[in-house]
């Protein structure tokens, strides 16, 4: 195996739960993580899914970890002797925890202290579950149908999203840490990371809204199935994703030229999605055509299609099983079950799991085993990345969100283009010069708009190349190859590059070169199937959610980050590559693990959790409602008798959450994405911020830091750039260019500039 980037950091996690995939992705990418628990195991290890004494849960949340047994204060000597030669330290208000001991001990460390809903504030004592967070940050008011109730999303994505949010906010602090001899404290929140991390209504949006941000959508949900299609088939359903004109002009000539839809207006998107012709004819185009015919055909054709399959579908397919994206896990003597073998791809082999670390229950060892490497950082620097250089070639919301993670910590990050094909964010349904999605998502970079197809053009990128520490790309895979920029000649350029792609299912396997989009993968990936109302196979609901776009985005950055790390250590750069099918597949390993073990015959035993949607007072007002056990239902009973939808209709939903939150229970109001800047707890918190842009003529409010660091400062707040807004300042800076050398290239269309 390759040197995984992580190796030689090590971390003490006391993270239970589904939250406990932060520090398993940390041990996939190199770091030696103890699990702390108390006498007896934690209570994870008996809670979720199980198949025999054994929890799915547990399993996936916990591989590649070892697990020590500590009770605080009790044995606090020994815990404060493990934390001075620790990294990091990843703990939910562990009890008994002694933060100024700790700090003495191990000043050091980068503390990270995740709760619910933060330690200040007017909910800081309330509970929350996956539910209650798609409530409360926007998500649910945007799933379902019009005219229908509100409708919860399969799985359990608030908390798998949120878990890559922690890592990334920790491995900043870390490089930090590195750089300046100064440990962290970070003080996060489920409610925020979930927020952002899933599909954040104040950050980027998908390319379909036309810049038209989720705050400013109608209020109900709106029939957005036109946007990314799910028509019927012969053996099923397929998904279009029918945007760019070209993709419409080659549907167009695959229907059969049709006289109906011959005209130029057809090339505009709202033509089309306000057409109510369109889909029929399409739809009774696909009714003799199966699934894979219809994708093969439209792969040749150039037009972004998808069968919708089942998750065990998707795990079984071509792609999944040539990239062995799912290994045999042992996770009880004679019990081998599929897990996800790893999140990311480092230097072309999975960061996944490995033989000597498949089983997450063994090991009371209280040593860390791995030696403390040398590490040879850049100078001291309040920002994490202050001084390094990001090309980010990235596009629409993956790219996006991963170039403007590491402008936030301090990276001179130039955003990349080509006046010719701007990125789809830039476009405004109102022709705008800038989209308030792009101005809210690309904030802190530059811009540089260059010619890579003209030989010069490619040239001068190559001695950028050569400056640069870090290069993002998302594209399909082969595009940096067929523009002269394959991963030798970049390492040849700069053996130092950090190099990070991110494509729909990976740089590898029969589906490698699909077209991908968000919409196709959920349907390849099993997500759009499950996604729909009880006893209603077809009412596909999935249309407004982002994801997996933005954790993508997050995992992208994570893999730079921890090469990062890595170049500190041996000097060399390296290359991460992320497979959005595989994050989303990820996010399904207990349900996987299930299925499996059912198919062998196996007992599996649900999780006794319930998650109810509880209607209030006024219209379409909802507040969702977790019960976890026995003990919470009778609590439920207790303050709503035996008719709870009959109690909470009479009061407003805010009273209902606040009640239900009163006797213990997690319980969260139904927020629209527009009112949660006046949240009083994100209000507290600091959550969000007003920005502006010279281009915009009223303020907006975006998201203010990844969360609250003690040394890390805010993020700047740098307007997003115009195409190519600083090509000339860039080739000056990075390449110390004459301004009659800058000049000529610009006469030459070589790079633009930005009136």
């Amino acid at each position: 195996m390759t040197d995984l980037p992580l190796t030689g950091i090590r971390v003490l996690d006391a993270v239970p739960g589904v939250l406990g995939s932060a520090g398993r992705l940390l041990a996939e990418l190199g770091a030696e993580v103890i699990r702390i628990e108390p006498g007896g195991g934690g209570a994870d290890r008996r809670a979720g899914t199980m198949v025999g004494h054994i929890s799915l849960d547990f399993v996936a949340a916990n591989l590649g970890k070892r697990a020590v047994t500590i009770d605080l204060p009790r044995d606090q000597d020994r815990f404060l002797a493990l934390a001075a030669g620790a990294d990091i330290l990843l703990e939910a208000q562990l009890p008994g925890l002694d933060h100024a001991a700790l700090r003495h001990a191990a000043p050091q460390i980068i503390h990270v202290t995740l709760s619910d809903f933060g330690t200040l504030g007017p909910w800081k004592d309330w509970r929350a579950s996956d539910a209650v967070l798609h409530a409360l940050t926007g998500s649910l008011s945007r799933s379902g149908l019009p005219d229908r109730p509100p409708l919860l999303p399969p799985g359990r994505l608030t908390l798998e999203t949120a878990a890559t949010q922690m890592v990334v906010a920790t491995l900043g602090a870390l490089i930090r840490r590195l750089r300046t001899g100064e440990g962290d404290h970070l003080d996060m929140t489920l409610l925020e990371a979930a927020m952002q991390a899933l599909d954040p209504g104040f950050g980027l949006n998908g390319s379909a809204q036309s810049g038209v941000p989720s705050w400013k959508q109608p209020r109900g949900r709106t029939d957005e199935r036109y946007r990314y299609p799910i028509l019927p088939c012969a053996d099923g359903f397929v998904r279009l994703c029918v945007l760019a004109p070209r993709q419409w002009r080659s549907m167009f000539v695959w229907l059969g030229e049709p006289d109906e839809f011959a005209g130029p207006e057809w090339e505009k998107l709202m033509t089309r999605f306000r057409s109510t012709t369109l889909l029929p004819a399409i739809t009774r185009f696909f009714a003799d055509k199966t699934r894979a015919e219809i994708e093969e055909e439209a792969a040749g054709r150039g037009i972004p299609a998808a069968g919708l399959l089942t998750v065990e579908e998707a795990i079984a397919t071509a792609q999944m099983t040539a990239r062995e994206a799912f290994v045999p896990v042992e996770i009880a003597p004679g019990i081998t079950l599929p897990f996800p073998n790893g999140t990311i791809e480092i230097d072309g082999e999975r960061a996944g799991v490995s033989p000597a670390a498949r089983d997450p229950l063994a090991g009371e060892n209280t040593a860390f085993a791995t030696a403390r490497p040398r590490f040879d950082p850049p100078p001291a620097a309040d920002y994490p990345l202050a001084g390094l250089r990001v090309l980010d070639m990235g596009i629409i919301v993956v790219g996006g969100e991963a170039g403007r993670l590491l402008a936030d910590f301090g990276a001179d990050v130039v955003k990349v283009e080509n006046a010719a094909f701007p990125d789809g964010q830039r476009q405004s349904r109102d022709d705008d010069p800038v989209s308030l999605t792009f101005a809210a998502g690309h904030r802190n970079k530059r811009g540089l708009s260059i010619d890579l197809k003209a030989p010069e053009g490619r040239a001068l990128f190559l001695g950028l190349v050569r400056q640069a520490d870090v290069l993002l790309s998302n594209f399909k895979p082969g595009t940096l190859d067929a523009l002269g920029l394959d991963a030798a000649t970049l390492v040849e350029a700069n053996p130092r590059l950090v190099s990070v792609d991110s494509s729909a299912f990976g740089p590898t396997g029969p589906w490698s070169r699909r077209l991908g989009y968000g919409p196709l993968v959920r349907a390849s990936a099993g997500l759009s199937t499950q996604w729909t109302y009880p006893g209603e196979p077809d009412s596909f609901s999935d249309t407004v959610t982002v994801y997996p776009d933005h954790v993508a985005g997050r995992i992208s950055a994570i893999g730079a980050l921890a090469l990062l790390i890595r170049r500190m250590r041996t000097g060399t750069g390296g290359m991460a590559s992320v497979s959005q099918a595989e994050v989303m597949l990820g996010h399904k390993a207990v349900e996987i693990a299930a299925a499996a073990a059912r198919a062998e015959g196996l007992t599996v035993s649900g999780d006794l959790a319930e998650d109810r949607l509880l209607p209030c007072a006024g219209e379409d007002e909802w507040c969702a409602v977790t019960l976890r056990d026995a003990t919470d239902r009778r609590a439920l009973h207790a303050i709503a008798g035996d008719e709870p939808e009959q109690w909470s209709r009479t009061q407003p939903s805010h009273d209902v959450m606040a009640q239900l939150q009163s006797v213990g229970l997690a319980a969260g109001m139904m927020v629209r994405v527009v009112d949660l800047p006046d949240l009083p707890v994100f209000r507290a918190l600091g959550t969000f911020r007003t920005a502006h842009h010279p281009l915009l003529p009223d303020p907006f409010i975006v998201e203010g830091a990844l969360t609250r660091f003690d040394r890390v400062p805010p993020p700047d707040q740098r307007p997003a750039p115009r195409i190519g807004e600083h090509s000339a300042t860039v080739i000056k800076d990075w390449l110390g260019w004459s301004d009659d050398s800058v000049a000529s290239l610009l006469a030459r269309k070589i790079i633009e500039q930005a009136a």
